[in-house]
């Protein structure tokens, strides 16, 4: 190990660029999820699981023609029926 580096010539920043038409991003996804896309990629002899994610992602979103307030509604429906299921015998709500 040298005792001093030079990166008078170093750079900030991400190293590697991003192609124009993509975005980095950071998701968190359940493990289940991943290991479903890493595993069909798998079987299809290669490539990557990030590709088979966004393909994916690109096709529901190709073909679900709902608004963003109707899908943002229907979740927030689904999460409040799943949250008054996980607490119904602990307390009641005040109608």
């Amino acid at each position: 190990m040298k005792k001093e580096y030079d990166f008078s010539k170093g750079k900030r920043g991400a190293v590697v660029p991003v192609p124009p038409g993509k975005t980095r991003i950071t998701i968190r996804l359940d493990d289940d999820v991943i290991d479903w896309f890493r595993q069909q990629v798998h079987a299809a002899g290669g490539g990557s699981y990030q590709t088979l994610i966004n393909n994916a992602l690109r096709e529901y979103a190709r073909r679900r023609p709902e608004s963003l307030e109707s899908t943002i509604r229907r979740v927030l429906r689904q999460e409040l029926r799943r949250g008054s299921r996980r607490v119904a015998g602990k307390f009641h709500r005040d109608a």
